[in-house]
This record gives structure tokens, sequence and C-alpha cells, in this order.
């Protein structure tokens, strides 16, 4: 690992080079290059989460870091790693002060893999549109989190306003086991008949304000087409803030499925014995290794987000998005907003 204090991006680009010169690295079967934007407090979470996926997904690393927008001068401080603590591949964590955050993309740019696709992750709060920010632009996917938002209903409100293909959110991802088991169940009950089950209302018992409740229960209604209602109820302290879902099925039928922190998730329906499946409380890396196994459009998040959120036509949005500047030193209004001209590639 070699740091670099108060630096440059071309400084950043040479010391690459020949780290990986000296070290014999070669830069091959990369998968895809992983921005990750992270607040300072959350750094050492999001590096382990990213080396836990790039494990997976051979990637190169780089971690942006925006600190101080308001100092003085413009700063950049970096670590630029070979085979250190964000594992065997390529990794630079930049440190950015002043006004050098606001232009992000100026060093990042520079040092994407060559050919390989672009996967940005907030693991901070994203901006209300991410065309505000030139990191979201020149991704193929973006990744956010409404969970970590000091209000996640509003935050799943604003990804549903600012969606485009290409966009999701682990909040979603958390909704994968459950997803998986409904699934099942519903498949279980629909071979014992030998003919399609009819789903005709459910409930979700948890965390009304979670986004993953919320998400679940926009899943089920897009899929079923009926309506889910989501309840307080016996919270699971876990963070997919579900702790029970109970569909309502055709010929007075009632699947019932119960989270239990020893045994994962109790699975009781009609005319057989209650069974157990998992239900893990994943880890932050799994869900993001989850997210990178696929780089196209992901509309059952889309239809979702749409059905949670009360709107349509996510799907049938652009998926690209052209570069709006905006300054926070000017405020919110359109004195602090230019249209520039990069725009994203193809979801």
């Amino acid at each position: 690992m070699t740091t670099l204090w108060d630096t440059t991006g071309s400084a950043v680009v040479k010391e690459l080079a020949a780290q990986r010169r000296t070290g014999g690295a070669v830069l091959s079967g990369v998968a895809l290059t992983l921005v990750v934007v992270a607040d300072e407090s959350r750094v050492a979470e999001a590096e382990e989460a990213a080396t836990h996926a790039a494990a997976a997904h051979p990637s190169r690393i780089l971690v942006v870091v925006r600190r101080q927008l308001d100092a003085p001068m413009p700063r950049l401080d970096a670590e630029v790693l070979i085979g250190g603590r964000l594992g065997p591949g390529e990794a630079i964590v930049m440190r950015m002060y002043g006004r050098l955050g606001l232009h992000a993309e100026s060093v990042v740019l520079p040092l994407l893999a060559a050919d390989a696709p672009v996967v940005a992750w907030w693991h901070a709060a994203p901006p209300d549109r991410l065309s505000t920010d030139a990191l979201a632009v020149f991704a193929h996917r973006r990744i956010t989190d409404s969970s970590i938002a000091p209000d996640p209903l509003a935050a799943l409100r604003t990804r549903a306003a600012d969606y485009a293909p290409g966009d999701t959110d682990l909040a979603w991802t958390r909704s994968t086991a459950w997803r998986s088991i409904l699934a099942s169940t519903v498949d279980a009950v629909s071979g014992r008949r030998g003919e399609p089950v009819v789903v005709r209302g459910a409930q979700i018992a948890g965390d009304a304000a979670n986004p993953t409740a919320q998400l679940l229960a926009g899943w089920i209604a897009n899929r079923c087409g009926c309506p889910v209602a989501v309840e307080e109820g016996g919270r699971r302290p876990d963070s997919s803030g579900v702790d029970s879902v109970t569909l309502q099925l055709d010929q007075d039928e009632e699947v019932h499925i119960r989270a239990d922190r020893r045994n994962g998730a109790v699975i009781s329906q009609p005319y057989r014995p209650d069974a157990i499946a998992p239900l893990p409380d994943r880890p932050l890396g799994d869900l993001l290794s989850e997210e990178l196994r696929r780089l196209d459009r992901d509309e059952p998040y889309s239809e979702a987000l749409e059905a949670a959120n009360g709107v349509t036509g996510l799907s049938d949005r652009s998926p690209e998005r052209e570069h709006v500047w905006f300054d926070p030193a000017e405020g919110n209004g359109a004195s602090g907003r230019k249209r520039a001209a990069a725009k994203s590639p193809d979801a």
C-alpha cells in the first residue's frame, strides 16, 4: 500500500501503474469497476463489503470519500493498494476535500478499468437526483440504500421519482429470502392442488416504516394483483423489518410465514405440517455481491417500486441520465443547476 498526501489524479494513476509493474500484478479477468461513495463514518464498513463482493466478482475498487466540501482549498489524499486489505485486486481509496468533491469524476474517470462496466454504490445518503452526481451518470448500474436515510420511506419515494432503468436499492435486496420462500410456498400449494393458486389478499406484520417491508408488499401486490397491508407487529430484530407474511388464498385457505430467530422461517400451510426454511440476516457484503451478479435493468425492482409508491411507467423511462451540475453552495434552486454534456451508458 502506498499513501499519497495532497496529491493529484495524475499521480494516483502513475502510482497504480508503478505498483502493478513492481508487484508483477496483471489486470486480467476484471468483471467490473466498483465505485463506492461512502461517508467517512462508514468507510470501514463499505470497504469490508466491497472486498467480500469482489471475491465473487473480480473488480477494481474505487472508494470515494467526500470530506469538508467547504474547505478553502481542494485536496486529494489517496491510498493505492494491490493485494492489500481490500483483497487481491486493485483498489484505491480517495478522500477529497473542498470543491474537488464536487468534481470527483475528474479523478475517478482515468482510473476506470478499460472495457469493464461500471457499478456505482452509495453507502451514504445519495443525492435526491442521481443525475447531479457525475459518478451516477457514467455508471451502468446504480445501487443505493434507502434504509440508511434519515427518513427511509421518504427516500423510497425519492428513488421512485428519480428512477431510471439500471437503478436498484439494497432495501430491495434484503427482501430476496422472503420472496424466495413465498414463491416456493405458493408453488407447493399449487402442486398439491394440481392447479394454479389465486392469492386474494396479504398482510405483512413488522416495521411499516422499513422500506424492505414496503417493497415486499409492492412485489406481492404486483405479482398477485391483490391488496397488501403492511401493519405494525412483532418486529423481527434484523434489517428486513418483516416479522410475518400471511397470504389469503382461494378455496378459503391461508399460508402464514413467520420469522423465527432460532430456526429461520416457520411455514404454515393447509394440510401439511409446519416446515422451516432458512431466513438469514445477510451481511452487507452478501447483499452487494447479489446486486453485482446482474448488470441489466432490474425489472422486478421497478415493478415493486411502482406498486409501493403508487406510480407507473418506471420501466419505460430512458436508461440514460444527463448530468445536471449542482452546486450546494448556491442552494437548491435553478441557479444551482445547469446541464452538462455527459450522459450515462445504456443500462
